[in-house]
């Protein structure tokens, strides 16, 4: 079994910005696959199914991004499943608009829903899928811009990178994750691989 958790906020004020890309895929991956994702566990949203022919469940942690860690510990016990099955989906600000990467392993790199992760399972050896949500222009605060509605263009990306994201996770499942990071990552700017 995998478990597959997006990253975001709870609440239709936050549907549809950069910071929720998380949830955004989880629901793509849902819907592509015939799978509901509306069950309350475990501090989250699930649903339970089937993805490149393995059981997965997916999920929506209903915490707040910077509290994703409590519910994603409370899955892996109750599903009873280690970190080597947990595949973490979330918005990555050091990425340029509609880059994927995967990661095997890796700090936070300052996103605080991933910080919380980390710090609640122990470890940072758990498979990751960052969405590029870079912004063009500089910005003061970057919290408030990943907290801002995506804006037409924006939308148009992150409709294509999620479709992206859903072929990529499932990649992982069919294929394994060296496969996957070998399809979807793209070679970033050396500013950007600073940053992570």
């Amino acid at each position: 079994m995998r478990l597959i958790v997006g990253l975001g906020n709870p609440g239709s004020e936050y549907e549809w910005t950069p910071h929720n890309l998380g949830f955004l895929a989880i629901d793509e991956l849902a819907r592509r696959n015939g799978i509901r994702v509306t069950r309350p566990e475990a501090k989250s949203r699930v649903g339970r199914g089937r993805l490149a022919g393995e059981e997965v469940i997916l999920a929506k942690p209903q915490t707040m991004m910077n509290l994703s860690g409590v519910a994603v510990r409370m899955l892996l016990d109750r599903y009873e499943c280690n970190a080597s099955q947990l595949v973490v989906i979330s918005d990555e600000v050091a990425l340029p608009w509609g880059m994927l990467r995967i990661r095997e392993r890796g700090s936070a790199g300052g996103h605080n829903g991933l910080k919380s992760v980390i710090g609640a399972i122990g470890t940072n050896e758990f498979i990751r899928v960052r969405l590029g949500v870079g912004p063009e222009k500089v910005w003061g605060d970057l919290a408030d811009y990943v907290l801002c509605p995506m804006v037409g263009a924006e939308r148009k990306i992150a409709t294509q990178l999620l479709d992206d994201a859903s072929k990529a996770v499932e990649t992982i499942l069919n294929q394994g994750v060296g496969s996957a990071m070998t399809q979807f990552n793209r070679r970033a700017s050396p500013e950007e691989e600073d940053r992570e």
